[in-house]
């Protein structure tokens, strides 16, 4: 019999079998009366998600596409843009970017750690004008979350545009997109939205809308101008995935019927529980506890052993972890607490992890990080 998968990756996270079902709908026509008012309707449920009124788009595609149509519709080539990177993800965007013809400053943090604020406001008080800000508000990669709040707050009263990578963070935190004057913020289906990969979501308020109108537009399936003349009709100008809009309203229903602020509490507690667990195993975590994130936790294994611990609880258990990416390739293990998960999961999860680290020769109790975990949990029930 093949093995069960059980992906504690940080995206594509597990479908709940509702989400699953809904898609196998028979697909409808999607320039269709029935068609315009599932998108309106499902455009309304993610801004409450998303916590904006500005408007808000459904692409087909992956988040990446999301961020790149935020870039090529705000930034024309020659553009001064100031990145800030804290990993990774962060150093995508900036990628992005830069592909797109603007001029990069690239702010560098060491990994594991977050913005610091004020570093940023003293760039923006002395440097020279910028057209935008690029920030990845939940760099997956060290498991840190990014203080968009205040970043916003450096740049909401000026003529510098906010650009937000939200994609593993949006519907599992309490992302204030306009609060925090986010003009352009974008994430995907297959993180706490409980999907498939194949959509992304992004929002634009009226300060982008602004720049996107002295902006030459350099793609055609990602002209914003294009998905704006759609919406108001209730359609996307190109062909939409009707079977994961299906799914989406499913997922929508779930998180709703559970309240946003109870989703919000879970990933919280669920992030507490993973990292006691895991510092009881006697492993160093990358983050530190007052930035560190609620959908995602990374860890150090020590003797350059992380891929060979993932690949062992992989293959005698199922466990599905994600190794560590550009300099902390080979190093780190991360571990996602996300989405359609539970208590009895995420306990599982890391009693396997300490079987793996025993048959590794790592010395750690049996048991010690599922007690700690459970320890937590069991205060916040």
């Amino acid at each position: 019999m093949q093995r069960k998968q059980h992906l504690f990756i940080p995206g594509p996270t597990p479908v709940p079998p509702e989400v699953a079902a809904a898609m196998t709908r028979p697909v409808i026509g999607h320039r269709g009366s029935d068609y315009a008012s599932l998108q309106r309707y499902l455009t309304e449920k993610v801004q409450q998600v998303f916590q904006t009124k500005n408007d808000l788009f459904i692409l087909t595609s992956s988040g990446t596409g999301a961020m790149e149509a935020a870039v090529t519709s705000s930034l024309n080539p020659g553009d001064k843009v100031l990145a800030l990177i804290t990993g990774q993800f962060g150093q995508r965007f900036a990628a992005i970017a830069e592909r797109c013809g603007a001029e990069v400053e690239r702010m560098e943090f060491p990994w594991g750690e977050a913005v610091d604020i004020e570093k940023v406001r003293a760039r923006l008080e002395h440097g020279p004008q910028l057209e935008a800000v690029l920030v990845t508000h939940n760099e997956t990669s060290t498991g840190v979350v990014n203080d968009v709040a205040a970043v916003g707050a450096l740049v909401k009263d000026t003529p510098t545009l906010l650009l937000v990578d939200a994609v593993s963070s949006m519907g599992a935190m309490d992302i204030r997109t306009d609060e925090w004057g986010v003009d352009f913020m974008a994430t995907s289906s297959q993180k706490a939205f409980m999907l498939p990969p194949g959509l992304a979501f992004l929002s634009v308020s009226p300060k982008g809308w602004r720049k996107v109108e002295k902006v030459s537009p350099r793609s055609f399936y990602f002209d914003l101008t294009a998905w704006r003349e759609s919406g108001v009709k209730g359609f996307s100008p190109w062909t939409p995935n009707v079977s994961l809009l299906f799914g989406l309203e499913k997922a929508l229903d779930l998180m709703f019927t559970e309240g946003l602020e109870q989703v919000w509490a879970r990933h919280r507690r669920w992030a507490r529980g993973v990292r006691a667990g895991l510092r009881a195993m006697g492993l160093e975590l990358v983050a530190e506890d007052k930035w560190a994130s609620p959908t995602v936790t990374a860890a150090y294994i020590p003797d350059g052993q992380a891929d060979a611990l993932r690949a062992a609880v992989k293959r005698d258990f199922g466990l599905c972890l994600a190794g560590g990416k550009g300099k902390l390739a080979g190093s780190i293990i991360r571990m996602s607490h996300m989405g359609y998960v539970d208590d009895l999961e995420i306990l599982g999860a890391l009693a396997v992890l300490e079987l793996g680290l025993k048959q590794l020769g790592y010395p750690v109790k049996l048991g010690a990080g599922v007690a700690q975990a459970q320890a937590q949990f069991i205060e916040e029930v």
